[in-house]
């Protein structure tokens, strides 16, 4: 598992499954993550809208708003933020293209996967943000 790119990168994780979601925090806050939680959609964009948020996990199923809808509302608000999508099914479902930043399946290769899809999408943000200034 490879270092975060930045002690202080801070993630917001959605997902309305309790226990997926305290393990994702666990292992994440392992790596030297600040992780904020919230279980629903409208949970999330109001926790969105009042940190200041590095990288969004989302769960692409979820009760009221899924997982894109969630994705979209907070591009609107900073359309650069990197924005990782969860889900269960076995291929890509077409919505997510173009408001994901990257694409997970729900699995055995979860917790690495998700540790290098995090530390990819942070370093690549940075670069981005240093070569802006």
């Amino acid at each position: 598992m490879s270092p975060p790119t930045s002690p202080s990168a801070t993630i917001l994780c959605v997902e309305d499954e309790t226990s997926q979601l305290f393990l994702r925090k666990l292992l994440l806050e392992s790596e030297g993550y600040t992780v904020i939680t919230a279980e629903s959609g409208q949970e999330a964009l109001k926790l969105f809208k009042a940190h200041s948020v590095d990288l969004v996990i989302l769960d692409y199923w979820m009760s009221g708003l899924n997982g894109v809808s969630v994705a979209r509302g907070m591009k609107r608000l900073k359309f650069d933020i990197p924005i990782i999508i969860f889900s269960a099914y076995q291929s890509l479902p077409g919505e997510v293209i173009g408001v994901a930043d990257a694409w997970l399946r729900k699995g055995e290769t979860e917790t690495a996967d998700l540790l290098d899809e995090v530390a990819t999408l942070l370093k690549r943000q940075r670069a981005k943000s240093a070569s802006c200034e």
